[in-house]
């Protein structure tokens, strides 16, 4: 098979796959995103794109194997991802109670998740129950670059500019202009002009 007729098959079977958890989808969403990859929306609250926005890219892994999970839990929960961002394969991001804000020319890498959440309590009483004043907004600026495999936690700001390291896992503020890893995420060093 010629490798313009394999672009055709798997360009043709990527389709389906997004129509398919297109119709999956029961959440509400505003804008239009470029969906190379499935992208499943759900949840009772909002999920914004500004223009420009692109989910998925081939040839990264999981291009064929996984989907793009976008939760907006809550009434009140929002997801706004900025214009010209560009997410990876396998990206998760799940607002429970409050919001997760991804700014504009963000590039983000595969298997990224964005928890606003714990999601249940720690007590095995507890472990049932989500408590809405436990959850926390998470705030990217523009322009941030986002590595594979990264964890961004509840509460978290990253500055503009800033780069966050693969397999980071981001519990803490991270301020503009810097480069960010480990678990917990730490700076690095500066970014230099």
């Amino acid at each position: 098979m010629t490798k313009r007729l394999a672009n055709r098959v798997l360009g043709a079977l990527q389709w389906v796959r997004v129509l398919f958890y297109e119709a999956l989808s029961t959440g509400h969403s505003e804008g239009n995103a470029r969906k190379t990859q499935p992208v499943l929306i759900l949840g009772d609250g909002l999920i914004q794109f500004e223009k420009g926005v692109t989910f998925g890219y081939f040839p990264s892994p999981f291009f064929l194997a996984g989907y793009i999970h976008l939760e907006a839990r809550s009434g009140s929960s929002l997801i706004s991802i900025g214009e010209g961002t560009q997410i990876n394969n396998n990206f998760v991001a799940v607002a429970e109670h409050t919001s997760i804000t991804i700014g504009k020319r963000c590039l983000v890498g595969t298997n990224v998740e964005i928890l606003d959440s714990d999601f249940h309590g720690i007590r095995v009483n507890q472990r049932d129950t989500s408590d809405p004043r436990a959850a926390k907004p998470v705030m990217i600026g523009s322009d941030v670059l986002i590595g594979s495999n990264v964890k961004i936690m509840k509460g978290v700001v990253i500055g503009s500019g800033s780069v966050i390291a693969n397999s980071a896992v981001v519990v803490g503020a991270v301020p503009p202009g810097v480069v960010a890893g480990g678990n917990p995420a730490r700076v690095l060093r500066t970014i230099e002009g």
